[in-house]
């Protein structure tokens, strides 16, 4: 579905990615892990169209993005790592489209908070705003780029159900993160990336082995009982599929 083929960008003479190929493919979660200054965030931005690359492409179903990147824009959903909003808006507003984004903020644990300016709203609140934005449309293909920063443990496992949910009905998620162990519960491949280049793409199990990190979520989901969030993000599925009419 997702094919980066051959992306470079430099800035200044300095490259910051070279030669950065992988895929997404229906149905796949694929992590992108790599250090802060890697080349995730410039590696994102192109896929996203917010840069061009100097050389390379993304294609999207088999076509150059560059070809119709409107209609590009409306098959995916993003949240980016830092929770840029209007903040004089409230919840409601934001999200624009009153009946599915109504439903969205009452299963995101936001319904109290609809109408209040989102200059309230913790960073947790606003990560789940910025979620339900990326969900509104239905879309194709979902980047997350550290989705999860702020949101309370609840609310983590609400996401990860809703990931594999989404998978299974084919859609193609890029999930950038620093936390192997994440990554590990999440994502059916992985790509990790080094001072600009890839330098891994394997199954999560393989890349536990070689660095061998140990996992605790489980084991806390365990021992403290929590909602039943799986039924959640079913509901969550079926306002996505609702029809803005």
């Amino acid at each position: 579905m997702l094919e980066l083929q051959g992306l470079t960008k430099s800035f200044r003479g300095i490259p910051a990615i070279k030669d950065i190929s992988f895929k997404v493919a229906a149905g796949e979660v694929v992590g992108f892990l790599g250090p802060n200054g890697a080349g995730k965030s410039t590696t994102v931005k192109i896929i996203t169209g917010m840069l061009r690359p100097n050389e390379g492409k993304v294609l999207f179903e088999g076509g150059d993005v560059t070809d119709d990147m409107v209609g590009f824009r409306a098959a995916f959903g993003y949240v980016p790592e830092e929770p840029y909003l209007y903040t004089y808006l409230s919840g409601l507003e934001y999200l624009q489209i009153e009946v599915k984004a109504t439903r969205l903020l009452k299963l995101l644990r936001l319904e109290s908070w609809q109408y209040s300016p989102i200059s309230s709203y913790s960073k947790g609140m606003r990560q789940r705003v910025l979620i339900a934005a990326a969900l509104l449309h239905d879309p194709k293909l979902l980047i997350f780029d550290e989705a999860l920063s702020g949101l309370d443990v609840d609310s983590v496992r609400l996401f990860k159900d809703l990931l594999a949910l989404m998978a299974a009905e084919g859609k193609a998620v890029l999930f950038i993160t620093h936390v192997l162990e994440t990554v590990e519960q999440l994502c059916d491949r992985v790509v990790v990336i080094a001072k600009g280049r890839i330098v891994a793409d394997s199954r999560p199990s393989e890349l536990k082995s070689l660095m061998s990190l140990p996992s605790m979520e489980s084991v806390f989901a365990q021992l403290v009982q929590q909602q039943d969030t799986r039924e959640t993000a079913n509901e969550v599925l079926e306002v996505m599929r609702m029809s803005h009419a």
